[in-house]
């Protein structure tokens, strides 16, 4: 007999539906669209990376844009410059570039100031001043040489010139001899006491100089006020007055204040190529600055062991001191192939490229003379390059695959 049962309940049957692998479908295009996301990310990422955009640099003909200054604008503007490589070619220009040069406009307005050419013989003679102390010899008559006695310095036996720029004299009186020569106040003394002497025989000296001064100040050992005397003073006998340069000194750049007009003076040129146009004649009033060394810095920036500024000594870097003077290039890291120098001192930018694996390089890099404020910049390896822009997605990546594992994924994906 066979028993059926109505009215039990049974559990209910399930048709297969398409909600399991539509809900697995969602989570593969949504894991490709994460990885398309982080293709996207690498690449907006390799120009976020500090540096790594030099990477567009590798191309020889690739150039940059600078702020250019052309002819007489007032203004820069916007301009491709293109990069050079540092060859021997390049080093030999530099070298033609560096030798010994004509006179500048500026040296020539600077020797002209002075009157004459620009040589010690060519000194004009010392003029009389306010302060001066002169001594007038007379000869057979010595109440008129040492009226104030015998035993006196020069200085205090002497004749003090007025502040009018006269002196009196015995049986001459008062006498201007303000903007005179001593030869000159001596033809007129000879000329007066005639009258009085027959066969007059003088002298008119120097006793003291205290009427014209020149400033030096700066990086100089003892700055302060420089009397200017009958032998003529240049400005390395001024700066060798004031004790020599300090250690800070930059020898390049001197300034000389003339009467409102400042002008550059290059000692270092002078030391190296003889340049003597250099060393002008000083004149009364003249304010000698010499400046110090903190402008003349390089920056050496990039894949280097210790990247930082360094001080130029003496206006003379070369590349090769500039990455020794940092550790060198750092082996790990960098891209030898890749160093750059850049250099904005003048109207026109320059930018150079140097192969720092060739054979050759280093002797290159050693005849390659920097400027002061030019940078220097190490490219990173590629490989350098890559792990720093996975360690910068990697992070986020981690994150979205957990959140899209989950129950509860993105974008409204559902588990079976």
């Amino acid at each position: 007999m066979k028993l059926e049962l109505h009215g039990a309940a049974t559990a209910p049957s399930v048709k297969p539906t398409a909600l399991a692998p539509r809900a697995a479908g969602r989570n593969a295009v949504f894991r490709q669209g994460i990885l398309i996301g982080l293709c996207a990310a690498l690449g907006a990422c390799a120009s976020i990376v500090p540096g790594d955009r030099a990477y567009s640099l590798r191309d020889e003909q690739s150039a940059v844009k600078l702020p250019v200054k052309a002819g007489d604008a007032a203004e820069p503007v916007p301009a491709n410059v293109a990069i050079k490589p540092i060859t021997a070619e390049l080093i030999i220009e530099q070298l033609k570039a560096a030798a010994p040069q004509k006179p500048t406009a500026t040296d020539a307005n600077l020797r002209a100031t002075n009157g004459k050419a620009n040589t010690v013989q060519a000194a004009p003679d010392y003029k009389i001043g306010p302060g001066d102390v002169l001594t007038i010899i007379v000869w057979d008559h010595p109440e008129l040489t040492t009226p104030a006695g015998q035993y006196r310095s020069a200085d205090q036996a002497g004749t003090v010139v007025n502040e009018d720029g006269t002196i009196y004299y015995p049986y001459v009186g008062t006498l201007s001899v303000a903007g005179k020569t001593t030869r000159q106040v001596r033809d007129i003394l000879t000329k007066s006491l005639s009258k009085y002497i027959e066969k007059v025989q003088l002298d008119v000296r120097m006793a003291a100089f205290r009427s014209k001064r020149v400033y030096v100040v700066g990086e100089v050992n003892k700055p302060g006020l420089q009397e200017v005397t009958d032998i003529p003073m240049t400005v390395l006998e001024a700066v060798n007055r004031a004790g020599g340069f300090g250690p800070e000194a930059d020898h390049s750049r001197v300034l000389l204040t003339r009467k409102g007009t400042t002008y550059r003076v290059d000692i270092q040129a002078m030391y190296e190529a003889g340049a003597t146009e250099q060393n002008a004649l000083l004149e009364p009033g003249d304010i000698l600055n010499v400046q110090d060394r903190s402008f003349n810095k390089i920056f050496v920036l990039g894949e280097v062991q210790k990247p930082g500024s360094l001080v130029m000594t003496k206006k003379r870097s070369t590349l090769a001191e500039a990455l020794a003077d940092t550790g060198y290039i750092a082996q790990d890291r960098s891209n030898p192939k890749w160093i750059y120098v850049m250099r904005g001192d003048s109207d026109v930018p320059e930018l150079f490229h140097l192969d720092g694996s060739s054979p050759d390089a280093m002797l290159l890099a050693d005849r390659f003379t920097l400027k002061p404020r030019d940078i220097v910049y190490v490219d990173a390896a590629d490989v350098v390059r890559w792990n720093r822009v996975i360690s910068n997605v990697l992070p986020t990546a981690q994150t979205l695959f957990q959140v899209s594992g989950t129950r509860y994924p993105l974008f409204g994906g559902r588990q079976p």
